[in-house]
């Protein structure tokens, strides 16, 4: 097999400094619709990198469920990045619509959202992703499938009586942006980079990257 000769030459679109909208929370909603409009696969899916409690980068998909004034999404607090994420309350998103050819890396400042944030998505969830989320001990090692399977039988019983309430070890977390790049593929590998960076003032500064 020889990876080193895959290669694809990107001529879809262009990334104009010129005309990119001057606020970057506009032009991120711009181009979440466009690649929802285009039926991209896992619209919404994003790698989150943080920095690990052994001091390695550490990456994996989580899913936007809001866009605000930062960038939320939801997870177990007591698993490998809820942990990393209390230790180190910085990371960075990874946006990948390979569809359009475009990426989108974004780095911040992490803090956790309000409980009624956190409530109010919860209870939009499945009944069995409710249930999901107090089965299972994310990160941490178990000892097989089936173990997994009797604790969510065992919740499923026990909440045929009970009211299901959202665990308080599950929540959102919001990141706060001070810098996001747009990338843009283009031919020869001469790709379209414009980047915002938040100033002192708290303005964005735009420039354009080499590629």
């Amino acid at each position: 097999m020889d990876i080193s000769s895959i290669r694809k030459d990107y001529t879809l679109k262009s990334l104009d400094i010129n005309i990119i909208n001057k606020d970057p929370f506009t032009q991120f909603s711009s181009w979440l619709e466009e690649a929802i409009a285009s039926q991209v696969l896992e619209v919404n899916a994003m790698t989150l990198s943080t920095l690990g409690l052994d001091g390695y980068p550490n990456g994996r998909i989580v899913l936007l469920k809001d866009l605000d004034y930062g960038f939320v999404f939801f997870t177990n607090y007591e698993s490998e990045k809820g942990q990393e994420l209390e230790a180190h309350p910085k990371a960075s998103l990874t946006f990948f619509w390979a569809e359009l050819e475009r990426q989108v890396r974004i780095t911040g400042t992490i803090e956790q959202v309000d409980a009624a944030l956190s409530d109010e998505y919860f209870f939009s969830r499945p009944v069995g992703s409710q249930i999901g989320a107090w089965a299972s001990p994310q990160s941490k090692k178990i000892s097989s499938r089936e173990a997994l399977t009797e604790k969510i039988e065992e919740l499923e019983s026990q909440f045929k009586t009970e009211k299901i309430t959202r665990p308080p070890h599950w929540g959102g977390y919001r990141l706060l942006p001070h810098r996001l790049e747009f990338w843009q593929g283009r031919a020869s590998r001469l790709h379209d980079r414009i980047l915002y960076e938040k100033s002192e003032s708290g303005s964005w500064v735009i420039s354009r990257l080499a590629p």
